[in-house]
Order: structure tokens, then C-alpha cells, then sequence
């Protein structure tokens, strides 16, 4: 959807819902407060405007009414850099202020009521950057073992930690408990040893300050060596108050402000936390402040209750230190919990004995380095801040301000939202600060509210725009008692008859058409929430124009004192009808698929049967089947008119279903056959689905007629010719038949019917018999050997 025309929608909502409103501001200062995108015209009204139009509107409103742009006050929120140095990718090696880890170091931003803006910091851990370590060790008796073990520490530890800094110091503290009631052992014979049963046992304390940070690592080990356990009498220990006085005693441990600082909390039970020294009678809260005497102990340990979680996060925070928890296994999840409420602190799993506690502190020292959390100082209340973190993937999470896995050298940012809910009393500057939580670095920001119009300056009482009988001031007079009118030139009265008439348009009618009022013999027309109203008698206005779907003009035109003036390509009375044909020509670039006619940018189908958006479908029409064959000769085959892949693909979206076998015998479907280039014939059906959807099935391939064989035909010609000549055979012989038939049945009938008689034929001579006899038997014998007969 077009971005102007959701934003000219939702300013359409705002008018609507906030004009009341917007309408009831009579100063600069007001319509700033209404909402953040009202705006306020200081331009002087020309004598010719007659309009009790508010000054507060909306800017495109108030350019609309005339109102030009250098008198339209809207001030928008936005923020400038003033320090911001680049980041750093080293620490060591240089001096500790060019060492900068966060970006910008300064910025200003100036907010409106209701508006905000936002800026970008971008943090980066430096490369070997300096490390501070004040280690601070429970020495109640039940840590005897630790003791042992830690009297060596100072050396390993600097080893594995000159591997992740070239620049290392380290400091030591211990502490037990307050000495008093019921904490300790208070009674005059435990004074000088609370433990009688242990000879080495000193006296209780609370926190005893005894190395300040070195780089002289056998000092460390030396000091640790000195040191002898103590005794208290309940479980919980004074640990907090130690972590607080080594957090706010910055001159006398020795924090460097450059350096990493690392607080390490060594300790085999839970601690004291505030109001529990209200047992012993301390009924004065800790007040955050360094107590070390000339001995280095705490000199106010029974005076104030230990110090509560709150006023710990703060003071670590603001001295920028990371607390680390060395603690037992059977006290982890106590200390796991004090976390998430102690910005900046880790806990680790100390063994019994403290023989991992090298390990623990460089894993701690590591996870720590790997995480980077902002934390929002003084945050004015006013102020709303939002954050968005982008971390090593790149991938923006709403809602957060930590990124963690980090590497040394990686930068992440985040984005910061800014807006404010009110105006502060006037001259009042606001400003907060912004800390990586453990780092040095900050960015400060300093807040201006726009909540003065600049207009105001130059009011003027007395003014000849306004008769010199008001003030003017941001372009509108506030007239004296006694005065009224846009410029002050009329004086209270009685309103004769005269002055009236002047402002009917007819007579009989009302007074400003009954949508405005009758100032000075001119109307001054009303300010609607739906637009504006105008003419010499306020018989015109914006918004009474017809409208097609609830929309003035159909958002086509303008409505000018009620009617519709059309935009360019529109026409008809609420300019709903579109002339242009675009939306009507069908995929052949025919308009309405030439079975129809486009009227108001839609198409009106003519042909019988014919539907669609353009026409296109239509599964009775006679071209249907032309119309449909292109399709499955480029679609299937990649022929035909449409063979180009790009003019099939844009004309031919139809879906095409490939079958062995068609049927025919579906009355919803159209038949359809064509023949092919090679003399084969292609068959096909069209339907259209109930969704408006064409389908098309088709034959996977087109019917071809079969070549003869040459030997089949030659059999089939003589098997021809041999059965024609035994067929006229077969008939010669049955006529034949047939004639003999009827032949020797007339034959039979002529003989039937004949009479014969016997008598003798003359011509016949009766044969006389002769034989005669040989007498001679030889000559007998030999004519009777050769045949002879007589």
C-alpha cells in the first residue's frame, strides 16, 4: 500500500479523533502539547480571511488554509553528537584518557511532548586492558583451610592473569563480623581470643583493609602469610560491609581509573544484609560513605546496619567495579539469586579448601570481559527509554540491553529510544547517563524539551495589527476589554438588524448560514472537524461533496462547495468512474478479450457466456477452443503462435491436466479438436472450476495415423481377388445350378406329359444271322487264333 496514502489515512483518524481538542487550543503552547504532530500557523491573517479556523491543526492542514511553511510551528525531536571520539582497540600502552570504549561520549537531544528519536552507542572491550583485583577473604574460622592454601595465591594468580594483561595489580582485605551482640562473642574473656580452644585466633573484626593494590605480587604473598583466622558466633558474615567499604574507599585501595576493576568475594557462608543489625541495636542505615580509620578498619562497623542490596548495586556501579562470588556449593543458589539483583557481579563454586580459586577468577575475570550490559543513570522521569541490542550475529533484539559471548576486540550497539511524557518547569534541563556496567566509559546526555514556541519572542502589545487594542502574539491578537474581532476593530455593543443582514445571504435565511458568526457586518465561518467551511456567507465548504464507499469524491477529486472536481482521468458526479482502459485489457492485449466493453476501468461482458476480470473466460463461445489451442501448443509442445517461453508464460496461466485417455462424456466441459502440423489430431477439454479457475485437460500426446505395411496390403489385394473370383464362382455355380434346375424340372414335367405307342420302324431291316462251318481244322484253328469273326 502506498505510504502517503496510509499516512494521509491515519492523519484523516487523528483529525477526527483529536479536533475537539486541537479546536480548544487558544496558544502555541497548548497545540504543541496536544499531540506530537499538531502544529501551530503564526502567520498574521489576511483582512480578506474570514474563518474562526483553529491555529492548531495538522501541518498539511494548515498549508492547505493558506498557511505558509515558515509560519508553521512544529518543532520535531532529534539529537546531535557533541563529543564523540572513535573506539579504541588497545589499552595498555596508552594514557588512560585516550582509552574509549563506548561511542559517542556526549550527545544532546531535544524531545517534544509525545514525540521521540533515537541514537545509536557502540561499545567495544579493549585489547589488554589494565587489571585492578582486590581480593577480600572471609577469615572466620571455618576458612582456616582456605587460609593455608591462598598463602601462595599472589604469584600463580598474577601468572595466569599476565596472560590476558600485560598490566596487573593486585590488593588484599579480610573480614569476619561486627563485635557486638548477638554477631560475636562480646563477653571480657573472648575479647582478646574468641576461640580458646585455637591459640592463633585473633580478635573479631569487621573488615580490615590490609594490601592496596600492587603490582609487587610477593607483597601479597607476604601479607597473606601474617594473616590469622577469627571467630564469630552466627553463621552469616559481615561481607557486605567489607564489599562496600572496599567499593567507596577508592584512594586508600588503590582503584585506577583506567583499570578493569575486580572485586573477588571469598567466603564459605550466607551474609548479613540490612536491618539485621537492628539486633544488635543499629537502627542507622549504612549511609554508602568510606569508614577506614588510620588502622584501616572499619570505624563504623557498630554504629550503622550493614548495607542493603540496593545501596551495593549503586556503589559498585558508580565505582565501576565487577564483584565476583567465590563461594561454597552449598551456598551457590543464595548467591546465584544475589546476581540477577546486583547489576554486574558473577558467582563462581569455590572448593573447600580455595584450591581452584586461580582457575575460578580467570574464568570469572574471562566471563566477564565477554559481556557487555548498558545501565541508564539519573534517569530523568519524564522519560521513556527503550533499547534494541545488536550483538556479534548482527540480528536486532527488541527489548535488550546485554549482549554476552563476546570476544575481546568485537563491537556491538544499540539502538536507544527516547521520548518524553511531559514539560518540565520552564528553564529546567534535564540529563542522564548511559555506563557499560563494570567500564569507566560513559555517555552523557543532555535533554531540551521544545516546549516554547519560538513565535513567543516576538509578541507586542499594543499592536497596530491589532487596532492597537490588543496583543499580538504567534500571528493572532488577544484584544483588550471592550474589543472584539480578528483585529480588534470592533467595540462591544448591542448588534443592530443592519449589521445582521449584511451577513444573510437572503432574507429569511439565517445568519452565516447558520455556520458562523456575524462579526464586524462579515461572517466568520466555523471550524469543522470534517473540513473546512467557507464563502462570503459560510454556504460553502469541503466535505459535503458526494462520496462512493464512504470516501469524498471516491479519493479521486476535490469537493469545492459541493460538488466534485475531478481529477484527470476520472469522471461522473462522485468521480468514482475511471476513463483510463488499462484494467481491461486481457492477456492477447485485446481490450475486455473482445467480448466486452470497459466502463469506469472494469470490464462489462457482452458475449453470451463470457466472464472473468477481462472476459477471458468463456467456455461456450465459439473461439473458445482457438483461443485455448495456443495455449496447449506452447505450453506442451512449445509451438505455435505463443512458442516465445515469456509471451506463453504472461498469456497461458491456465492449468493443464495431461491424460493417456480423454473423457468425453462430461456435459460441464467444452470438446475440443484441432489438427497438428505432422496431420495428427489433438484433443482437449474446458471447464472452468467453481473458484473461476480454467482447466484444461489434454492428451499427453496427439493421435497419429498408423503407416499400412506393405506385405499386409499385397496379402490383403490377392486375399481381395481371390475372394472376389471364389465369391463369382461361388454365384456362377448357383445360377447355373439354379438354371439346370429349373431345366430338368421342365424336362421332367414335358416327359410327364408325352404319350408313346409301340410300332416298328420301316426303315429298320431285321438281320439275318449266318454261321458257317470249317471244314478244314487247321485253317479253322489259325482264322480262330487270329480273330477273325464273320
Amino acid at each position: 500500500m502506498n505510504f502517503n496514502l496510509v499516512c494521509a489515512f491515519v492523519g484523516q483518524l487523528l483529525s477526527i479523533s483529536r479536533a475537539p481538542a486541537i479546536g480548544s487550543a487558544t496558544s502555541c503552547e497548548e497545540c504543541l502539547l496536544i499531540h506530537p504532530n499538531c502544529a501551530w500557523c503564526a502567520q498574521e491573517v489576511a483582512k480578506s480571511v474570514r474563518t474562526l479556523n483553529s491555529r492548531c491543526d495538522f501541518s498539511q492542514n494548515l498549508q492547505k488554509r493558506g498557511c505558509d511553511a515558515p509560519f508553521i510551528e512544529s518543532p520535531r525531536s532529534g539529537s546531535s553528537l557533541l563529543r564523540s571520539k572513535p573506539l579504541s582497540s588497545k589499552g595498555s600502552g596508552v594514557a588512560q584518557y585516550d582509552v574509549i570504549q563506548i561511542y559517542p561520549q556526549k550527545i544532546s537531544l531535544s524531545l517534544r511532548p509525545g514525540d521521540q528519536t533515537s541514537f545509536e552507542v557502540q561499545v567495544r572491550p579493549v585489547e589488554d586492558s589494565p587489571v585492578d583485583l582486590y581480593y577480600l577473604m572471609d577469615l572466620s574460622l571455618s576458612m582456616k583451610d582456605d587460609l593455608d592454601t591462598i598463602r601462595n595465591l599472589g604469584t600463580k594468580l598474577a601468572e595466569e592473569m599476565r596472560k590476558l594483561t600485560s598490566n596487573f595489580r593486585l590488593g588484599f582485605g579480610s573480614f569476619v563480623d561486627k563485635n557486638i551482640s548477638p554477631f560475636s562473642y562480646t563477653a571480657p574473656k573472648y575479647q582478646d581470643n574468641p576461640y580458646k580452644l585455637f591459640s592463633n585466633c585473633v580478635p573479631t573484626f569487621d573488615f580490615r583493609h590490609l594490601l592496596s593494590l600492587t603490582d609487587k605480587v610477593d607483597r601479597f604473598n607476604e601479607e597473606v602469610q601474617k594473616q590469622m583466622v577469627s571467630r564469630n558466633r552466627d553463621a552469616p558474615e559481615g561481607g557486605f560491609d567489607a564489599i562496600l567499604q572496599a567499593a567507596v574507599c577508592k584512594e586508600k585501595i588503590g582503584w585506577r581509573k583506567e583499570a578493569c576493576h575486580l572485586l573477588v568475594f571469598a567466603t564459605d557462608d550466607i551474609p548479613h544484609l540490612a536491618l539485621d543489625g537492628k539486633l544488635g541495636g543499629l537502627v542507622h542505615p549504612h549511609d554508602g560513605q568510606c569508614h577506614l580509620n588510620d588502622k584501616n578498619e572499619y570505624s563504623a562497623a557498630n554504629m550503622m546496619d550493614y548495607p542493603s542490596l540496593a545501596l551495593l548495586g549503586e556503589k559498585l556501579a558508580e565505582n565501576n567495579i565487577f564483584l565476583i562470588f567465590a563461594v561454597t556449593k552449598r551456598h551457590y543458589v543464595l548467591y546465584k539469586n544475589l546476581t540477577a539483583l546486583i547489576p554486574g557481579t558473577t558467582v563462581e563454586i569455590l572448593d573447600q579448601d580455595s584450591k581452584n580459586i586461580i582457575q575460578l577468577i580467570v574464568n570469572a575475570y574471562n566471563n566477564i570481559r565477554s559481556k557487555v550490559e548498558l545501565s541508564v543513570w539519573d534517569h530523568p522521569e519524564d522519560l521513556n527509554l527503550a533499547f534494541t541490542a545488536t550483538c556479534q550475529d548482527g540480528q536486532p533484539l527488541t527489548g535488550l540491553r546485554k549482549c554476552a559471548d563476546l570476544k575481546i576486540g568485537d563491537t556491538v550497539s544499540f539502538n536507544i529510544t527516547v521520548d518524553a511524557r511531559g514539560c518540565p518547569p520552564k528553564g529546567t534541563r534535564k540529563s542522564f547517563t548511559i555506563r557499560p556496567v563494570g567500564f569507566k566509559d560513559r555517555l552523557e546526555v543532555s535533554v531540551d524539551y521544545h516546549c516554547d514556541c519560538r513565535c513567543t519572542y516576538f509578541t507586542k502589545t499594543n499592536s497596530s495589527r491589532c487596532s492597537s487594542a490588543g496583543t499580538y502574539s504567534c500571528g493572532m491578537c488577544c484584544c483588550e476589554p471592550g474589543y472584539l474581532g480578528v483585529r480588534c476593530e470592533c467595540e462591544e455593543g448591542e448588534v443592530d438588524h443592519q449589521q445582521l443582514s449584511a451577513c444573510r445571504e437572503a432574507a429569511g435565511k439565517q445568519v452565516c448560514s447558520g455556520r458562523g458568526e456575524c462579526s464586524c457586518n462579515q461572517c466568520l465561518c466555523y471550524e469543522s472537524e470534517f473540513g473546512k467551511i467557507y464563502g462570503t456567507f459560510c454556504e460553502c465548504d469541503d466535505f459535503s461533496c458526494p462520496r462512493h464507499k464512504g470516501i469524498l469524491c471516491s479519493g479521486h477529486g476535490e469537493c469545492h462547495c459541493g460538488e466534485c472536481k475531478c481529477h484527470a482521468g476520472y469522471i461522473g458526479d462522485n468521480c468514482n468512474c475511471s476513463t483510463e482502459t488499462t484494467s481491461c485489457v486481457s492477456d492477447d492485449s485485446k481490450i475486455c478479450s473482445g467480448r466486452g466493453s470497459c466502463v469506469c476501468g472494469r470490464c462489462q461482458c457482452t458475449e453470451p457466456g463470457a466472464f472473468g476480470n477481462t472476459c477471458e473466460k468463456c467456455p461456450t463461445c465459439p473461439d473458445a477452443c482457438g483461443t485455448k489451442r495456443e495455449c496447449i501448443e506452447c505450453r506442451l509442445f512449445n509451438s505455435g503462435r505463443l512458442a516465445d517461453n515469456q509471451t506463453c508464460q504472461r498469456m497461458c496461466k491456465d492449468e493443464i491436466i495431461t491424460v493417456e485417455t480423454l473423457k468425453t462424456d462430461d456435459s460441464n466441459t467444452v470438446q475440443c479438436v484441432y489438427k497438428t502440423e505432422n496431420d495428427c489430431v489433438m484433443k482437449f477439454t474446458y471447464s472452468e472450476h467453481a473458484n473461476g479457475q480454467s482447466i484444461l485437460t489434454a492428451l499427453k500426446e496427439p493421435e497419429c495415423a498408423v503407416a499400412p505395411n506393405a506385405m499386409t496390403v499385397l496379402l490383403a489385394v490377392v486375399g481381395s481377388i481371390l475372394l472376389m473370383g471364389i465369391v463369382l464362382l461361388a454365384l456362377w455355380k448357383l445360377v447355373i445350378t439354379i438354371h439346370d434346375h429349373r431345366e430338368f424340372a421342365r424336362f421332367q414335367s414335358a416327359r410327364s406329359r408325352a404319350r408313346y405307342e409301340m410300332a416298328s420302324n420301316p426303315v429298320y431291316k431285321q438281320s439275318i444271322p449266318f454261321h458257317p462251318m470249317e471244314t478244314d481244322f487247321h485253317m479253322h484253328s489259325i482264322k480262330s487264333c487270329n480273330g477273325g469273326v464273320h
